[in-house]
């Protein structure tokens, strides 16, 4: 369609040009004509014609012109030879509006019925008033303008061949990469691969890492649910056992020993149940959180719960960092920290949160928050212990030993880490890396 509209665009404003340059050719004779009467006016009264070209000359040769004195009852006329007793008709008839003196063009029938192309002018004379014309064939302007439109049309049909070949090309190679991640996820439902692999253009290498990181995505929840499928079921069984042997042995005990391991399995499946939605809620997409107000919201609770050991808060979080996750999972992450820092700290703890440069690794981006405290920290050993569950390495302070490992695994649900070293204020300093948008 465009190159259509373009086509007689370009048509018209041809047409245009051509009798505009016909009408300037036809000028230089309508202005040697004006020039002979105002200066050989007597002899045109007399009969004698002017001659301005040969071809005005031969008969019917498709150049003419005429000179009429309309200011007499009987107008005078003059005319070419090659008009041969013939006239030609005038653009003003019937056209009040025109112009004295203003020159005129247009298309008029001519002798043998052909259509000439003709300007015409009105001048006045100290002898009178005449009209002056000038006409040629328009079969000319009509082959000019034919050659032009059949020179377009060849133009723009090897134009739009090119085009539509170029842009078949284009189509066929420019979407090769989408056909090669079709045929990669196809190679994956049947079995044949686990990822996208190839090399993409820098257009498409996003998509195909989305892909990727989305199928990582399900086989980490698949893996994950099979690892807590099998973790329950392992604890089971020790409560399950106990049951059974002391049934077996008919133990007047068995009552309470039934109530007793049947609130340990109800913990674990309580437990584990939480896991499996923690896991599911890091799995959905969608999810964001502002981290600052969650810290700030923990520490206005940790204030209150440690007020009379005098412990100090300091937060240093950037406006605008968010999380990609729930806020109930930011807050059990940084809560089960700062609760452990707490239970340790003499009179300080510090969180410090901020994003980390971009990774390499198309659509992976990270945050940290660190929670310091200046309690008595661990030794190597020691911080490697704390992250196993149920690890308590000191009896005397309350809790079960699960907070960091609970940590460590949803974070590893969120593609995050949980990582303990020493703190610059004496204690135990434990860094939370974890998704950002």
């Amino acid at each position: 369609m465009i190159l259509v509209a373009a086509g007689l665009g370009l048509s018209a404003l041809n047409a245009r040009s051509t009798e505009a340059n016909f009408d300037e050719q036809l000028g230089v004779y309508l202005k040697a004509l004006v020039a002979n009467v105002a200066s050989t006016h007597d002899e045109l009264e007399g009969g004698a014609l002017p001659v301005i070209d040969p071809q005005f000359e031969l008969a019917f040769s498709g150049w003419y012109w005429q000179i009429t004195r309309v200011d007499l009852p009987h107008p005078e006329i003059r005319t070419s030879r090659s008009l041969f007793a013939t006239q030609l008709p005038s653009l003003a008839d019937g056209d009040s509006t025109s112009k004295r003196g203003a020159v005129r063009s247009g298309y008029v029938v001519g002798p043998g019925d052909k259509p000439l192309r003709m300007i015409e002018r009105d001048i006045d004379d100290d002898d009178g008033r005449y009209l002056i014309q000038v006409a040629a064939n328009a079969d000319v302007i009509q082959t000019q303008i034919a050659r032009f439109e059949y020179a377009l049309a060849a133009t723009f049909l090897v134009l739009a061949v090119a085009l539509i070949g170029s842009t078949a090309l284009a189509v066929r190679f420019g979407l090769r990469p989408l056909r090669v991640i079709q045929q990669g996820l196809a190679a994956i439902r049947r079995g044949e691969a686990e990822r996208i692999s190839g090399d993409f253009p820098p257009d498409v290498a996003p998509l195909a890492a989305e892909v990727n990181l989305l199928l990582e995505s399900n086989r980490a929840v698949v893996e994950r649910a099979r690892t807590q499928v099998g973790n329950l079921a392992h604890a089971l069984k020790t409560p399950l056992s106990v049951i059974v042997n002391e049934a077996d042995s008919n133990s007047p005990n068995l009552v309470d020993k039934v109530r007793e391991q049947a609130g340990v399995m109800r913990r674990q499946v309580s437990f584990y149940l939480d896991r499996a939605r923690a896991a599911a809620r890091a799995g959905a997409a969608g999810s964001a959180t502002e981290v600052k107000p969650v810290v700030e919201q923990l520490i206005r609770t940790f204030e209150k719960i440690y007020r009379d050991r005098d412990i100090a808060f300091v937060v240093e979080a950037p406006d605008g960092l968010r999380f990609r996750g729930e806020s109930q999972d930011l807050t059990d992450l940084i809560g089960n920290l700062l609760d452990n820092a707490g239970k340790w700290a003499r009179t300080r703890i510090a969180v410090h949160a901020e994003p980390e440069p971009p990774s390499e690794i198309v659509g992976r981006r990270y945050f940290t928050a660190s929670i310091d405290d200046d309690g008595p920290g661990l030794d190597e050993d020691e911080r490697s212990s704390a992250l196993e569950r149920g690890r308590r390495l000191d009896e005397s302070r309350p809790g079960s030993g699960l907070g960091l490992s609970i940590v460590v695994d949803l974070a590893a649900a969120y593609g995050g880490s949980l990582r303990l070293e020493p703190s610059p204020l004496g204690g135990l300093r434990a860094t939370l890396r974890l998704p950002r948008l």
